[in-house]
């Protein structure tokens, strides 16, 4: 009788991507948008505003050609 040949067990750690990577994109991700929220959407629900706009003095010297 032979006997049965003999095996290893090789165990690979294998690691994916971590959760650590994960949470950080979700992170990301959710920082972008509040951004982006604030920049663009966060106008105090379309109330009306003003802008104040320093526009310099332009004086100009016309005289009527008699038309």
């Amino acid at each position: 009788m032979s006997m049965p040949p003999e095996r290893e067990t090789v165990v690979v750690d294998r690691r994916g991507p971590g959760s650590s990577g994960l949470i950080i994109g979700i992170l990301v991700a959710l920082a972008v948008i509040a951004i982006l929220y604030f920049a663009f959407f966060n106008n105090g629900g379309g109330a009306g505003g003003s802008v104040d706009v320093d526009v310099p003095a332009v004086s100009v010297d016309v005289t009527p050609d008699g038309q």
